[in-house]
């Protein structure tokens, strides 16, 4: 999935989607909505904008979606998809803590910098009090899922005896914090643009340093 917000364009047209299958409908209309999300705000994006861009019907958005809201959830749902693509069991066996730490890190801090989520985030900020339900969703399918998972990860790996932490739910949201750093509120804040790949290797790379090592000297340890 590529939702990024941006560098699509018109994502497709009546014909095209009406030729298109189900994966490439679903797609076009994410990825519309995504941009005019980013581009407008939630309240203030409708349906008929997100059909002007990505063609289909009202049909086609009600049967995949339900509605708007559910268009937005979908589009939290599948980035975070994404990001927790790091933890699957297949894809950590093998691995020590450390690299997989850091790629969960680097996927979660890509994802977080995308236009889509960077939109995202400003559109639960903003709309909060007007949709208390919006909110709750981007959470829970959100940021509440990538903490959950990498939680379970530590549990295990305290199982295993590699990291001893009392609480791997509050460890996994310190981790998840560190990760997202100042970073993220100066992109959200328009005061810089996302971070290069590079910058987002450097920032991951610190903090899995800084939560598996700490920040003490090994003096400072023994006192």
């Amino acid at each position: 999935m590529n939702i990024t917000g941006q560098g699509m364009g018109n994502a497709g047209s009546e014909e095209g989607l009406s030729g298109a299958g189900p994966p490439a409908r679903r797609e076009a209309l994410l990825q519309a909505a995504a941009e005019l999300f980013f581009e407008q705000g939630y309240a203030a994006t409708s349906i008929d904008a997100i059909i002007a861009r990505a063609g289909g019907s009202k049909r086609n958005i009600y049967n995949e979606f339900g509605n708007k809201e559910g268009l937005f959830s979908a589009m939290v749902s599948e980035n975070a998809d994404h990001i927790l693509s790091a933890l699957m069991i297949d894809e950590i066996e093998g691995r020590d803590l450390r690299e997989t730490l850091t790629a969960f890190g680097t996927r979660l801090m890509s994802g977080y910098m995308s236009p889509a989520l960077i939109g995202a985030y400003r559109t639960v900020i903003t709309e909060a009090p007007r949709f208390p339900d919006l909110v709750r969703a981007f959470y829970e399918r959100g940021p509440g899922r990538a903490t959950a998972r990498l939680a379970e990860v530590l549990e295990g790996a305290r199982s295993r005896g590699e990291i001893r932490i009392d609480d791997c739910a509050r460890a996994a949201g310190l981790f998840v914090g560190m990760v997202r750093d100042n970073l993220h509120l100066q992109v959200v804040l328009g005061l810089r643009p996302a971070p290069s790949e590079e910058e987002i290797r450097q920032a991951v790379t610190s903090a899995v340093e800084v939560f598996l090592e700490g920040v003490r000297t090994r003096r400072d340890l023994r006192r």
